[in-house]
């Protein structure tokens, strides 16, 4: 699984400065500092290589599972736009279901699951109550999916990302008035520091359930 991941790292590295038409196996085997048949063992080709980077993005748990499912929503879309510059995975995903180069091969990219997941989110905060009526959870998510790509290619060409967080704040802002109630809008935190705030909650979280793990620190022991 080392490996597996090591390698996929290289690949986003590659992918997310190349593109997908111009990306080599070879160039992948070289910066993972892996052999050639250890790429073949875990992907079969670069079609299955791009795949399993535009993948992993799912494979991450960042959010906290929220008691009000819209700021869970809002929290999913934040900490993408916090991490998308930082995490070279998100930013070759991005590329790679964004971009011109890999649409064809790739089906979408990560396009559809973000659908799935958004939709998921926004069934979940209807049966609580959370959404104005007219809204379809279906037809929001496809909405906010094709926002949320749209703001990030244009952040990502006007700024090289540097306002993507504000931006992607600021698409929440408006467009969350024509979807939830209004107490539950009143409630909301969508600023553009929220998706750094979940990011820390998150290391947090982490580093606590790690210290409870490894028991009690003896005496004179450096901390884990």
């Amino acid at each position: 699984m080392r490996t597996r991941r090591l390698i996929l790292e290289a690949a986003a590295s590659v992918f997310d400065e190349c593109g997908y038409e111009a990306a080599t196996i070879g160039e992948v085997v070289a910066r993972a500092g892996v052999t050639r048949g250890a790429v073949y063992f875990h992907f079969a080709s670069k079609r299955d290589l791009a795949q399993g980077v535009v993948e992993e993005q799912f494979a991450q748990d960042s959010v906290p599972e929220r008691a009000c499912k819209i700021q869970e929503f809002v929290d999913t879309g934040m900490v993408v736009a916090h991490l998308m510059p930082r995490d070279t995975l998100l930013s070759a995903g991005a590329r790679l279901s964004l971009g011109q180069d890999g649409i064809g091969e790739l089906g979408g990219g990560a396009v559809p699951g973000w659908i799935a997941r958004f939709e998921a989110l926004l069934a979940a905060a209807g049966r609580r109550g959370e959404l104005l009526p007219h809204v379809v959870p279906a037809d929001t998510a496809w909405l906010v999916t094709a926002a949320w790509a749209g703001v990030q290619i244009q952040s990502q060409k006007l700024s090289g990302r540097a306002d993507l967080e504000r931006r992607v704040a600021g698409l929440f802002q408006h467009v969350l008035p024509s979807v939830a109630v209004p107490g539950v809008l009143a409630s909301l935190e969508m600023d553009a520091g929220r998706g750094a705030r979940v990011v820390a909650e998150v290391a947090a979280a982490r580093a606590a359930a790690d210290r409870a793990e490894g028991g009690p620190t003896p005496a004179g022991s450096p901390a884990r």
